[in-house]
């Protein structure tokens, strides 16, 4: 790794707090930012193992994208865990299929990745509403029920995503 890129991976964990209970807005990127997810069989793999809680520990997810080159997910953080450990396991399981999946060694993630703590005032639908509504703000659909990589264990306050309009916002 780079100097610069261990400056970057410095400032992402300055300040980072991991507490049980606490809710996250996580992001991990593909390494070199390739955009390896538009192989639908990687896409698939990746998807099948963040709609897993085997792949949370003791956390749970509350609602994931995957997107061509990164992951979007809300994350309750688990009794007992940190934040790394937490996308630790999700990146380590995630890359050990992928690799497999293809029959090829290296890194799928690229080291580190961005966390963002909820605020008791901010709403976990209005939070699942940005990942969920990723792929539509990205222009890869028309809707976000027309894209395939995404999940939520949440069902309160979604009817948003029956509005087109609402979704782009």
């Amino acid at each position: 790794m780079t100097q610069q890129a261990n400056a970057g991976y410095r400032q992402l964990r300055r300040g980072r707090h991991s507490i049980p209970g606490g809710l996250y807005l996580l992001t991990a990127v593909t390494a070199g930012r390739r955009r390896i997810f538009l192989d639908r069989q990687l896409a698939s793999v990746v998807s099948s193992l963040s709609a897993t809680a085997k792949t949370w520990g003791p956390g749970r997810c509350l609602g994931w994208v995957l997107m061509p080159d990164h992951w979007h997910g809300l994350i309750e953080l688990g009794h007992g865990t940190t934040l790394a450990a937490t996308m630790q396991r999700f990146k380590g399981t995630t890359a050990h299929a992928v690799n497999r999946s293809c029959q090829r060694h290296g890194a799928v993630w690229q080291t580190g990745f961005h966390d963002r703590a909820l605020r008791q005032d901010e709403g976990i639908a209005a939070t699942l509403r940005y990942i969920i509504a990723n792929p539509a703000r990205a222009g890869l659909v028309e809707h976000p029920l027309d894209y395939p990589y995404w999940d939520t264990t949440y069902t309160a306050d979604l009817a948003w995503l029956h509005d087109v309009q609402a979704c782009r916002d």
